[in-house]
């Protein structure tokens, strides 16, 4: 594991729950590319992305979420993000990606969008 980047990964059902701790760059992003390639391969369409402990975010790692979402959502899942510092979202904002992602308060909030369906599409 790359020593600046970390993921965990939790399932609680139908729902895969990443923790993303560290520096998310172009050197990182294949780690996160593959869990979540793991996870989509494993039937795990549901996925909550939590930012609570990442210090930094690049373009690079801003493209791994934008490489699974349309398949996610045109197979019934989504990608949903919490917990994530004002930094962090800064960027999101500034790049537009909080039109096109739901940025939760917390993982329970982001469970509660799954748990009554709400899933954005790619139209």
């Amino acid at each position: 594991m790359y020593e600046k980047f970390q993921v965990e990964k939790k399932r609680l059902n139908d729902i895969e729950i990443f923790s993303l701790k560290g520096i998310l760059d172009a050197h990182t992003a294949p780690i996160l590319e593959n869990s979540m390639k793991e996870t989509l391969e494993n039937g795990l369409k549901k996925i909550i992305i939590n930012f609570k402990n990442l210090e930094y975010i690049s373009s690079a790692g801003l493209g791994v979420f934008m490489a699974f979402i349309e398949d996610t959502r045109n197979n019934n899942g989504d990608i949903k993000f919490s917990e994530m510092p004002d930094k962090i979202y800064s960027i999101f904002e500034l790049l537009g990606f909080h039109l096109i992602f739901d940025i939760l308060s917390n993982d329970e909030e982001a469970i509660n969008y799954f748990r009554q369906n709400k899933l954005r599409t790619n139209e």
